[in-house]
């Protein structure tokens, strides 16, 4: 009697932890699904059969005529944004109440690989952000354009190569191979040869960071059902010994000092010869509420975390947006030939050679690229944490310190009220600002704010020079095999990915004049 009475209260109190959060939103009277004990809402995410996008998205529809939408990450309580101002006040008027990004679910205890800019939340967030964005000034840009020039040519003689019958090709795997290349070159100084060797080093690295494991889904969702208890497990383990081995060779052979390549192993070595980092506090106050001055030493293993992160979201971000711009451009050809008028155009002004003021000249090459982001944004959701309490103005809501916040980013982008007739492939919309001035807070490919992406004009370059490259030399069509809508992989959760790629054919073009 005893044995049972005892596991009786043990399964009593399971349950009690499994649900014990579970009248949060329901006390606030804020609709949301019904939550399943430990799980929440996010069982579909933990089986790999919807992604985050996805799930903030179905709230988004779900729930029209409600600003903001309740919703449990196991036993954690979430609020799905629906409201444009809401949007504004938390990425950028109240942003000191919402500066952590949240995603790492101990605060103290961080994977190695997770201390870089964009996991990174407080103090060591604001410290490197302030050290690491002249990294990525038009000056800088401009000094590393050649380097993408160099990638591009390799991507449309080698990579792609296509006899004039064509040549079918996963334009996914093709562009990833050209960020990575690039990625190797700006970031590490290195020749990936991703582009001539399709399974080099740098492109099995890039597709193990983001090879989701079922062992991967099940550590995370421990962490957050139990975050003191599993605070010591990795997901990045896989990756992390071998980024951490190649940033140290490189380091070692420049004798731990900047070399003249101008990479961002360069800009790290400078910023640790400069010192330490100093800073005044976003999370610590002296006595008299001031803040406190924060330092921090860019050792290697911080180094290492910031080059994960720049080569991880660099290459898959570019390379999602870029593939999805060809993808459209295949099914909508008089626009296909409208940008390749416009890049043949403008090359000729250049004596036909692909440089920074080109591209930057590429007016309508631009709109397309931002309409096929905004169709289909690498990111679909951005998220934030609720740092300390805080009270929606013009309204009842006041949520908790730790309380996660998604912003649908996606479900935005397709909202008939915000964007005429939103499933159709419209470039020209961007040639003008919209006429609905929230939208400045609803179009968020790259985020806004102080959190905004700090490498957004270094990808938009890399992503705008591939395409050029590509549509002055080759024409895209649908192959046998492509689907005119592919399915994204619901296992992809940060930065979305389509199942099975996206197969293109690839016809040489005539040669221009």
């Amino acid at each position: 009697m005893f044995a049972i009475a005892l596991i009786l209260v043990v399964l009593c109190a399971l349950y009690w932890y499994g649900t014990r959060t579970f009248k949060y939103w329901e006390s606030k009277g804020i609709k949301h699904d019904k939550p399943v004990p430990f799980f929440g809402n996010s069982l579909p995410v933990y089986l790999m059969k919807k992604s985050i996008t996805q799930m903030t998205a179905e709230l988004y529809w779900k729930y029209p005529k409600e600003k903001l939408v309740g919703s449990y990450g196991a036993t954690n309580p979430e609020l799905v944004v629906r409201d444009p101002d809401f949007v504004r006040r938390i990425l950028v008027t109240d942003f000191s109440y919402f500066y952590p990004r949240g995603i790492n679910t101990h605060k103290t205890v961080v994977e190695p690989l997770l201390r870089n800019l964009f996991f990174a939340d407080g103090d060591l967030w604001k410290l490197l952000r302030q050290r690491l964005s002249p990294a990525f000034t038009s000056g800088k840009l401009k000094a590393m354009f050649p380097l993408i020039v160099e990638r591009a040519e390799r991507l449309v003689d080698n990579a792609i190569n296509a006899p004039q019958t064509g040549r079918v090709l996963d334009s996914r795997e093709l562009m990833a191979r050209y960020t990575t290349d690039f990625i190797g070159a700006c970031g590490f100084g290195l020749d990936a040869d991703s582009l001539s060797t399709e399974d080099s080093a740098f492109r099995r690295l890039g597709a193990k960071i983001f090879q989701t494991r079922w062992q991967d889904i099940l550590i995370q969702m421990l962490k957050e059902m139990f975050p003191e208890t599993c605070k010591h497990l990795k997901i990045l383990g896989k990756v992390e010994q071998d980024v951490i081995s190649l940033v140290k060779s490189i380091i070692e052979n420049r004798n731990y000092e900047p070399s003249d390549r101008n990479d961002f192993i360069d800009l790290l070595l400078e910023c640790r010869r400069k010192g330490k980092m100093i800073g005044e506090s976003i999370e610590k106050r002296n006595a008299d509420g001031s803040p406190q001055e924060v330092s921090l030493d860019m050792d290697v293993f911080l180094m290492a975390a910031q080059v994960f992160v720049f080569f991880a979201a660099g290459f898959e971000t570019s390379s999602s947006a870029t593939s999805f711009t060809l993808h459209q451009l295949a099914y909508h050809p008089e626009i296909q030939r409208k940008v390749q008028e416009e890049i043949d155009t403008i090359l000729s002004k250049h004596k036909n050679t692909l440089c920074y003021d080109a591209v930057n000249e590429m007016s309508y090459l631009h709109c397309v690229f931002k309409e096929a982001q905004r169709m289909f944004p690498s990111l679909g959701f951005l998220i934030r944490q609720c740092a300390r309490r805080y009270t929606f103005p013009e309204s009842d809501l006041t949520i908790d310190e730790g309380v996660t916040i998604f912003i649908p980013v996606q479900a935005f982008h397709l909202d008939p009220q915000f964007f005429d007739d939103p499933l159709t492939f419209r470039p020209e919309r961007f040639f003008h600002e919209f006429s609905n001035p929230m939208t400045k807070y609803v179009y968020l490919p790259f985020g806004t704010g102080p959190r905004a992406c700090v490498g957004e004009r270094l990808g938009l370059m890399q992503s705008l020079a591939g395409l050029a490259a590509v549509l002055s030399r080759y024409s895209v069509e649908p192959a046998p095999e492509t689907l005119r809508y592919p399915k994204v992989d619901p296992s992809s959760n940060i930065v979305q990915s389509i199942s099975g790629g996206l197969p293109l054919l690839f016809r040489p073009r005539a040669a221009r004049n």
